[in-house]
């Protein structure tokens, strides 16, 4: 039997390949552009839920993709067999839940609406599933948040760090890997929604500070202070939500995914690897 990894290219696909590989599981990798050979996985390119190729009986369907469009292919009877199924989610369908911002919130009701079309498409089928909910994911190199930020700064050699209060839970990609191994083999997990954090809070200035160590060369600190981000909040709308969150905690329960699974991540501690594109 076959594992099928959706959304293969991203950075939590990454290092799942490569423990795949490492067991030597059959993978069939889907991503819609064209990727590099790499022993023991079949690329694909395709996209859910319509413009995917012909598959084999599948033992597993594991998804970084956006789940409604995993929802409705798996409606539609593809993939044959009874997979089992784990897809990742994200800690913003809660966190951006009663967000002041209308795009966040619609991003949040976007993220639960999809979680429950998941449940009920697996429920038709008779298909075991798990949905794991990461904080904010970095170590692939990536990532859209704390990697570009890192690149400015050592291109620049300049690094703005705001002021930040609010806590932080940052998870590194290759745990959310073990994860996605964990509920795979752990029946335990069926049915569930587990949020999945780093093994560190910390304050979002920190956070900054910790990737500004990390860095393989020298930079300037610019401090952002904390009255200068609410003046921008106010004046600039499109700043508004980004810099709000400064002050708000987004942070995750990891009781059930180290109860269910056994998984504990990693501190929040980067290096210089962590910034470079894998893949």
């Amino acid at each position: 039997m076959t594992i099928l990894v959706v959304g293969a290219s991203s950075q939590i696909g990454y290092f799942l390949l490569q423990r795949l590989r490492a067991r030597g599981e059959p993978v069939l990798a889907l991503s819609r552009r064209p990727r590099p050979a790499l022993d023991g996985v079949e690329w694909l390119v395709g996209d859910l839920p319509a413009a995917v190729p012909a598959l084999p009986p599948l033992s597993a369907v594991v998804s970084f993709g956006p789940l409604l469009g995993l929802a409705a292919w798996l409606r539609r009877g593809e993939g044959q067999g009874t997979p089992r199924v784990v897809a990742t989610s994200s800690m913003s369908a809660q966190s951006k839940r009663d967000s002041d911002v209308p795009a966040e919130r619609a991003i949040s009701q976007q993220l639960r609406d999809g979680e429950a079309a998941l449940a009920e498409a697996c429920a038709a089928r008779g298909l075991a599933w798990t949905v794991l909910r990461p904080t904010l994911i970095y170590g692939a190199g990536l990532d859209k948040s704390l990697t570009p930020l890192a690149r400015r700064a050592m291109r620049t050699r300049v690094f703005p760090l705001p002021a930040g209060r609010g806590l932080r839970q940052p998870v590194h990609a290759d745990d959310l890997a073990q994860a996605v191994l964990a509920a795979l083999a752990q029946p335990a997990s069926s049915g569930l929604i587990l949020p999945a954090g780093g093994g560190e809070r910390i304050t979002a200035g920190e956070m900054f500070a910790r990737v500004r160590h990390s860095l393989p060369c020298a930079t300037l600190p610019i401090p952002l202070p904390a009255w200068g981000l609410r003046l921008a909040r106010h004046a600039v709308g499109r700043l508004r939500g980004p810099l709000t969150r400064l002050e708000t905690d987004l942070i995750a329960d990891n009781g059930e995914l180290q109860r269910v699974l056994g998984v504990s991540p990693r501190p929040f501690r980067p290096d210089a690897a962590c910034w470079t594109p894998r893949g």
